[in-house]
């Protein structure tokens, strides 16, 4: 997902919370829950922005052709059903839910999908996620500004039927249309509010079981309230959702013992000192932090002998035992374990293309001073930038610590910085390491793969191989009914980022979270947002 400043996102995933009266616990109410953020709201329009703590807020507030349900499978949601497609997989066509409607009270329509899935394909969409349309007839096209929008294979056939046409069949678009990115967005809202739309609570409607109230667009509170014309308002049970940003656990950790939490995500020492507290549960993401590194030329990191040492001299079980001590799990590949199975060879992906050289120092020091004879350095100053919340600012010193150590005339410097700061920082190529998070957006390893081809708007370390690029465009068009091609075409492209380094896995997500006992109903995610719609206090 998502950017995930992904964006990965950097962040941590969950969490809602807070806000002035304090949680249900301490109230007693028990139709209120109280939960965290630890990164800021941007914005609520996913044409123009997309991160974590955005698609967590939409999760609870929006939703698109279908749902997650318990099993993690996708559900029906405004469609009436799952569907199959017809024209040799080529297209899909979905009825909607007469009974679905905005918090206008206005029907929610198939012009709203297409309306919204154009807007975000569009080349002037600013969410850096318009690839994610990617395998929709013409939307490469589209998004490249070569064909107008309008060409998008998206058509509302009539109010209540969308069909969708394919470039070429794709195994896993069911899986997709789980995603915020995918969500509908009110054609008269969007016209009312023009450039304005999702920069504050109050500037666009909300088709999901909740409404988002009180944002003004920078403060850290807000809440979710019923939406009353949600369609299956019956098995909504709570009244309302409190949401607070809190970037530090200690912080998290102190407000759940207050009763001003229902559900905290905790990290580092914090997590470390509460590993056997009985309100504690593990949550399994498939998502993977890492440090993008900026390959562009003119950038010490361009060599790839010293991206290589880099890479070798982190030590992941120092890192995930000491550091985080939260359950997370070393990362040796870029595509997260746990994320699927595959099917060819019947082994968990990531994890059968774990490289046999993993920690190394000595292999990295010289790997290191080739790769400096290759480039004409004598010395070599990297910036490591990353969010200010409390675990990247430890993940960050961990970097720091670890490298100037393992690798002769090096010196470190990390910055820190509120997301905003990071993201322009990013945007601009002016990191040589930038912390970040790709968390699953569905459960297919060509999630993770196609941000990290050329010219791709996610693919901010500008790598760039023609064999990468030719693995992954095969997986997306002439493999995708071949079951034993695709996955091969899979299991290259992961050598291949083995080998180049463009990426340094760091972890695995595994989150702690402190819950409140009395919290049920609550579907935690493995791959996607986790799903407080259903959720209730016993």
């Amino acid at each position: 997902m998502r950017k995930k400043y992904l964006t990965g996102s950097l962040l941590l995933v969950l969490g809602v919370m807070l806000a002035g009266c304090g949680a249900s616990g301490a109230k007693k109410d028990k139709k209120t829950i109280s939960l965290m953020q630890d990164t800021d709201l941007m914005s609520l329009d996913t044409s123009n922005h997309a991160d974590l703590t955005q698609w967590n807020v939409l999760e609870q507030s929006m939703e698109g052709l279908y749902r997650s349900d318990q099993n993690n499978k996708p559900s029906a949601g405004i469609a009436e059903k799952v569907v199959k497609p017809t024209n040799n997989g080529l297209t899909y066509t979905f009825k909607l839910r007469k009974s679905a409607k905005w918090s206008d009270g206005k029907a929610v329509t198939a012009q709203d999908f297409e309306n919204a899935w154009k807007r975000s394909a569009a080349p002037t969409a600013k969410s850096g996620y318009n690839y994610i349309f990617s395998g929709i007839k013409n939307a490469d096209a589209v998004s490249a500004g070569k064909k107008p929008a309008s060409s998008l294979g998206v058509k509302a056939l009539d109010q209540h039927t969308l069909q969708v046409e394919l470039d070429h069949p794709m195994p896993y678009f069911t899986k997709m249309m789980v995603l915020p990115a995918f969500f509908p967005q009110e054609t008269s809202a969007v016209k009312k509010y023009g450039s304005k739309y999702g920069t504050s609570s109050d500037k666009m409607t909300y088709d999901g079981p909740f409404k988002v109230n009180g944002w003004n667009g920078s403060n850290d509170s807000w809440t979710l309230t019923k939406n009353h014309y949600y369609y299956d308002l019956k098995d909504i049970k709570l009244d309302q959702i409190n949401m607070k940003v809190v970037k530090d656990a200690n912080t998290a950790h102190n407000l759940f013992e207050q009763k001003k939490l229902d559900d905290a995500t905790i990290t580092g020492t914090t997590a470390q000192g509460l590993q056997n507290d009985k309100s504690l549960i593990h949550v399994e993401k498939a998502g993977t932090y890492y440090a993008r590194l900026n390959v562009a030329n003119g950038k010490a990191l361009n060599n790839v002998k010293m991206r290589q040492a880099v890479n070798l001299a982190v030590d992941r079980e120092k890192l995930t035992n000491k550091v985080l001590a939260d359950g997370s799990t070393p990362a040796y590949t870029y595509v997260a374990n746990k994320l699927t199975t595959d099917p060819t060879t019947g082994k968990d992906f990531g994890k059968e293309m774990e490289p046999t050289d993993k920690y190394d120092v000595s292999k990295a020091k010289e790997l290191w001073k080739q790769g400096m004879k290759e480039s004409g350095k004598k010395d070599v100053t990297l910036t490591v930038y990353g969010n200010d919340d409390g675990i990247s600012k430890e993940v960050a010193e961990f970097l720091q610590s670890t490298l100037q150590q393992s690798l002769p005339n090096l010196k470190v410097e990390a910055r820190n910085l509120p997301d905003k700061a990071v993201q322009s920082a990013t945007d601009e190529g002016k990191f040589d390491l930038s912390q970040t998070l790709w968390l699953a957006d569905f459960a297919d390893p060509i999630g993770f793969m196609t941000i990290l081809q050329t010219g791709n708007p996610q693919n901010h370390g500008k790598f760039s191989d023609k064999a990468y690029d030719k693995y992954v465009d095969n997986a997306e068009s002439s493999a995708a009914n071949n079951e034993k091609e695709y996955w091969s075409n899979l299991r290259n492209a992961e050598k291949v980022l083995n080998e180049k380094a463009p990426v340094v896995p760091l972890y695995h997500m595994v989150q702690s979270h402190l819950v409140n006992s009395k919290l049920k109903g609550v579907m935690y995610h493995p791959v996607g947002e986790d799903d407080y719609t259903r959720a209730y206090l016993k």
